[in-house]
């Protein structure tokens, strides 16, 4: 990436913040240029936020139905990371580096089960 995270340091104040805003957006492009299952997710979650304000369910159930599409952005992020990271020391293939990449893989799996709950809740709330 062109920033280095080492730049913040010293930083302080506004500096900082749009340092680690800048940060965050390249993390951003990062992901959804190079990992499919982020593009996914995110054109799922964006669709998905579009039409939470037209449903008929209450505020908190819509408000749950948010964070869960965040969950499931964050956590494939964090999964994404991890690979990263993994495939950094080494291309050999080592156990170490398959648990770890496979409880990444495990933790998608759980937040996308936990949406998928939650959006089923929505969708029986409005057909109910």
């Amino acid at each position: 990436m062109a920033n280095d995270a080492s730049e913040l340091k010293g930083k302080t104040g506004i500096k900082r913040l749009v340092n680690a805003f800048l940060y965050s957006r390249d993390g951003f492009k990062a992901a959804f240029s190079t990992e499919e299952a982020f593009r996914q997710e995110t054109l799922l979650a964006a669709a998905l936020a579009a039409v939470l304000p037209w449903l008929a369910v209450s505020v908190e159930l819509k408000l749950l139905g948010l964070l869960a599409l965040v969950f499931v952005l964050v956590t494939e992020l964090l999964n994404s990371g991890l690979e990263a990271i993994v495939d950094r020391i080494g291309p050999e293939i080592h156990p170490l580096s398959k648990v770890a990449k496979d409880v990444g893989s495990c933790a998608v799996l759980f937040a996308l089960t936990a949406a998928a709950v939650v959006w089923g809740v929505i969708l029986w709330k409005i057909v109910a």
